[in-house]
């Protein structure tokens, strides 16, 4: 089992009116006998949520209660700086819903201590059943299928479209086969979200703090992938499983062939993700600038119908300036 004398410090980032998520995830994380420090970054929420924190009479809890709402990049950069400075082993990140199982903790660090194949400058990572691309990872596909696809304009790749399709045919058949078994007890995968992430205090000081640029969406791709990035790795460990306790924008959207979720689900979230994927891909994932334009046109042009036939040309415009925005690197909160 792991060393009790690990020390690990909790990292998580709270907005808004999420008191009834923060709090299962509080009290779960309370009762990890490893943990040594809770750090709760308060951005800028609706409630008071120090007080509420303090009612829950436990002194590892720190909440760093900010102004303004920084976004998930400012957020987690307030609670990382924060845990770099403090006397702990390794940093375990979590959002303000993800509710670890009851052994979760103990059993990461159990496996990354027992897996010969994981350094110990490596890190390693919860699985998080409702993402289905790692519940793909887990049972054995590549990640590259999924991740860093060369020259993708938000992910459409229209060279791949056979490849796509002849690999959804052979996960039909591998579903029919095998079910849901998960082969694999430790898997890498080049970058993961801020949420369920567990890494070693020398990792953290190697790689930095998040980019605020970024300001939501992807700052977690771009921060993790600094870890592969300098020759470090993430392990997705299956057997260590976070559940989702709030829906993700976006579940449960039923479209048809002539409507995009980007245009019938825009918000401002729609803007930072559309942005800053654009900004990380062209650095890490274009490799033919002919390819990554032809891509880029089709994908627009199914885009602009698709706004024509669903009455969505402000949205469709609004995307546009984002593309604008991330192809030429203007970063940073869009007010």
């Amino acid at each position: 089992m792991a060393k009790i004398e690990y020390k690990v410090c909790v990292v998580t980032v709270t907005y808004g009116d999420r008191w009834k998520f923060l709090k299962q995830v509080l009290k779960r994380v309370l009762e990890f006998k490893v943990v040594s420090d809770i750090i709760v970054v308060d951005n800028a929420s609706l409630y008071p949520v120090a007080e509420q924190i303090k009612e829950l009479g436990s002194d590892r809890i720190v909440t760093i209660t900010q102004k303004e709402n920084l976004g998930s990049a400012g957020g987690y950069k307030t609670g990382l700086e924060y845990a770099s400075s403090l006397d702990c082993d390794f940093v375990f990140l979590l959002d303000d819903d993800n509710l670890p199982g009851d052994t979760c903790l103990e059993n990461l660090l159990e496996k990354r201590q027992s897996n010969e194949n994981i350094d110990k400058n490596d890190a390693v990572y919860c699985l998080r059943e409702d993402r289905q691309n790692h519940v793909a990872i887990a049972k054995g596909e590549d990640p590259y299928r999924f991740y860093l696809t060369s020259d993708n304009f938000l992910g459409f790749n229209v060279f791949r479209i056979p490849y796509n399709q002849y690999k959804k045919f052979c996960d039909r058949k591998k579903k029919k086969l095998k079910g849901s078994e998960m082969p694999q007890e430790a898997v890498k995968i080049p970058y993961v979200p801020y949420g369920g992430l567990l890494l070693p205090k020398s990792l953290l000081l190697k790689i930095g703090l998040p980019d605020e640029r970024y300001h939501l969406y992807v700052d977690d791709t771009e921060y993790t992938y600094r870890i592969t990035r300098k020759s470090s790795s993430i392990w997705l460990i299956p057997s260590c499983k976070i559940t989702d306790i709030d829906r993700s924008v976006g579940i449960g959207y039923k479209g048809a062939w002539y409507r995009s979720p980007l245009l019938d689900l825009y918000s401002f979230r729609t803007y930072y993700h559309v942005r800053n994927m654009i900004y990380f891909n062209k650095r890490f994932a274009l490799k033919n600038k002919i390819v990554y334009s032809i891509n880029k046109q089709l994908y627009l042009s199914a885009l602009a119908f698709s706004s024509i036939l669903t009455g969505k040309r402000d949205e469709y415009k609004s995307i546009l300036v984002a593309v604008r925005d991330g192809s030429t690197g203007q970063l940073g909160k869009k007010i």
